[in-house]
């Protein structure tokens, strides 16, 4: 297999560019036959890889001064960040020269930009950010988790068929289950964009398993394999879920040590306490793909640290060897096919 070529917005994210170059160092551990191009300013990243030669010497610099804040609005992002790190990072994927993109920068620049540059899949109109997600019967899928503030019935059909395929290509489900998020599980709760995107699906002719609607408590218990949701609610959801396990460690932490008897307990424990610690630990979930992109698009979290984004580039990877968007093209164009446009059916023609 060719060596492959990571193109890295390596001034992208709260603590970059010394998180980006310590996760590339990090990432060496599990895959060395990998090439890193680093965007952003050489005065900056030369000495942190002069401290980091084993990712020095699978890096390339590729010099911009530019970078986009994560205050600055996807459209002038997009319009006025072309020397950016994060766009010339996603133009090397365009061009050909890498084959994925990181970033852990500004969610809604990095959508206007992937989109701008790399182009989206016939009949998919906004990518989406989906990801795995733990839960108690192993792993599901959540979309969007922030690319699209705001969705209508259309775009969160799409959003199923894309998490769909990507559940039976990725989690390699069979028949993967599909839920929709709302505020109950009765048909008649809900805004109108879920209540239609829910009839679209099961009437439609399209070869899924619909569960129908599902709440927030159904996310961790796994009672469906693909959860939809626009990126307003997905995103508030996967913070909440992080903060939650965040609150839960510091809780176990202090009850763990309060009396000598607790850490007594807790050193007897220490391997078991080590292997929950890491099943909840968010940082082994980073690195979030844009479903329904021309190209490979990875989605860092912000205030991730060196593992987390070492995860992120494990991500990429696999994504990559294992040529999930050719699989979505294939799936969703013979989708397509074998059905009434999507657009059409959620409009009722």
């Amino acid at each position: 297999m060719a060596k492959l070529t990571l193109s890295i917005d390596a001034m992208g994210g709260d603590n970059a560019p010394q998180m980006v170059v310590e996760g590339v160092e990090a990432s060496l551990e599990r895959f060395s036959d990998v090439k890193f191009l680093l965007f952003g300013d050489q005065a900056q990243l030369k000495p942190l890889l002069e401290r980091h030669p084993n990712a020095k010497a699978v890096s390339e610099i590729r010099h911009t001064a530019d970078i986009v804040t994560n205050e600055e609005k996807p459209g002038t992002a997009l319009r006025g960040g072309r020397n950016s790190s994060m766009r010339l990072a996603i133009d090397a994927v365009g061009s050909g020269d890498a084959d994925g993109v990181i970033s852990a920068g500004n969610t809604g620049a990095l959508m206007a930009m992937a989109k701008f540059v790399l182009k989206t899949l016939p009949g998919i109109d906004r990518p989406a950010i989906a990801t795995y997600y733990p839960t108690l019967r192993g792993e599901s899928v959540m979309l969007d988790l922030g690319a699209n503030v705001e969705c209508d019935a259309e775009n969160l059909v799409q959003f199923a068929v894309m998490g769909e395929v990507f559940a039976r290509n990725v989690l390699g489900l069979e028949q993967p289950s599909i839920g929709i998020l709302n505020v109950g599980a009765e048909g008649l709760k809900g805004n109108e964009a879920v209540k239609k995107a829910a009839l679209t699906l099961q009437t439609t002719q399209l070869p899924i398993k619909f569960y129908g609607f599902v709440e927030g408590d159904d996310i961790g218990a796994g009672t469906v394999d693909v959860v939809v949701t626009d990126g307003f609610t997905g995103n508030i959801a996967l913070k909440t879920a992080e903060g939650t396990a965040k609150l839960f460690g510091v809780f176990l932490k202090e009850a763990l040590t309060s009396t000598p008897m607790a850490r007594f307990g807790a050193l007897m424990a220490r391997r078991a306490l080590k292997a929950f610690k890491m099943r909840v630990d968010p940082r082994r979930y980073n690195g979030a793909m844009f479903l329904g992109l021309n190209g490979v698009c990875i989605k860092s979290h912000g205030g991730t640290d060196a593992v987390g984004f070492a995860n992120a580039i494990h991500v990429a990877v696999e994504l990559i060897t294992n040529s999930l968007n050719e699989h979505i093209k294939k799936d969703y164009a013979k989708l397509s096919a074998d059905t009434p446009f999507l657009k059409e059916a959620v409009a009722g023609e």
